[in-house]
């Protein structure tokens, strides 16, 4: 059975990739970094989430990813779903930091509560077939806009969301080329938009 153990972002320097990380976001071994020089320009095709509790908490880590370099693709303010913010980091990783509160109710904490990861596919009913058959449950789907899959105790949650959508709600174009520059480990196969997925050290144990 398939299950997304883990998340590897592939990046031109793992040191640099490590100190952002760990200085804006705090997120330990929850997120896996491997050296890559595979060439990538624009859109990659995934953005993640930082899940956080109130409004307080988007500001924090969006000011503290922008102090360790982080560029700000969308400055933090209230949407029709809650409230969040968009960076693309100095790796080129876009992250999203939202929480579905619109008001505190306390002081910011800086805690992420959940990591969501976004693949954009071009066909949404095509793909969502293409992991059920990979033996993935789904948890929540809302037509041919968004599927959410039940990933256990992942500390990753995994969905599915029009490409075009998913650069718009980044605040960048669609359009880009060459390597995706993230693995996903649980499997042995890439997916229909060639999001390639590997045995992990947890899925070898299983």
């Amino acid at each position: 059975m398939t299950s997304l153990d883990s998340i590897t972002l592939e990046v031109a320097d793992t040191a640099a990739a490590e100190r952002f990380y760990t200085e804006a976001f705090g997120l330990g071994d929850r997120l896996r970094l491997r050296a890559s020089q595979e060439p990538t320009t624009g859109f990659r095709g995934f953005t993640l989430s930082l899940i956080v509790a109130q409004p307080a908490d988007v500001h924090a880590l969006v000011d503290s990813a922008v102090a360790a370099g982080a560029t700000v693709l969308k400055p933090a303010a209230k949407s029709l779903w809650g409230y969040g913010g968009v960076v693309q980091v100095p790796d080129g990783t876009i992250w999203k930091v939202t929480t579905s509160a619109k008001k505190d109710t306390g002081p910011a904490t800086g805690r992420v509560e959940s990591i969501v990861l976004l693949l954009g596919v071009a066909d949404i009913i095509a793909s969502k077939r293409f992991y059920l058959d990979q033996d993935l449950a789904v948890a929540k789907s809302f037509a041919r806009v968004y599927v959410e899959f039940d990933t256990g105790e992942s500390p990753v949650k995994l969905a599915l969301y029009r490409r075009k959508a998913l650069a718009k709600d980044a605040g960048v174009t669609h359009d880009g080329t060459g390597s995706h520059r993230i693995t996903l480990g649980g499997g042995t196969f890439t997916d229909r938009d060639g999001f390639a997925w590997e045995t992990s050290a947890m899925t070898a144990r299983s």
